[in-house]
């Protein structure tokens, strides 16, 4: 699976020229309420095996959670599923904090 780092979806979400990603957030709510990126969807990572219909195949999906393992295990299911441009926010929204939007709540 492919592997995008903090800065490069940074830039890549301020490029009026090209489409952004779909964000999908698979933190559990309470972790997504705490902080995420602006525009992302969740769907908890306990619930994509029965909520991934809700996604476009089509799409490109960058999957985020906290530091880039669930993401990355979400992200191999869905490209299981058909789905061919998956993308893993590498280090996750934890990294994204640190690297991006310093004044982002950390946990």
């Amino acid at each position: 699976m492919q592997q995008i780092n903090p800065l490069e979806l940074s830039q890549w979400l301020n490029e009026a020229e090209r489409a952004s990603p779909m964000l999908l957030d698979v933190r559990e709510t309470g972790e997504y309420e705490i902080c995420h990126i602006a525009n992302s969807q969740l769907i908890p990572m306990n619930t994509i095996a029965h909520r991934f219909a809700e996604l476009d195949e089509d799409a490109t999906i960058v999957v985020i959670c906290h530091h880039g393992m669930r993401s990355y295990q979400v992200g191999s299911f869905l490209e299981r599923q058909g789905f061919a441009n998956v993308i893993n926010l590498n280090g996750g929204i934890a990294r994204w904090a640190e690297e991006v939007d310093l004044t982002m709540a950390k946990y």
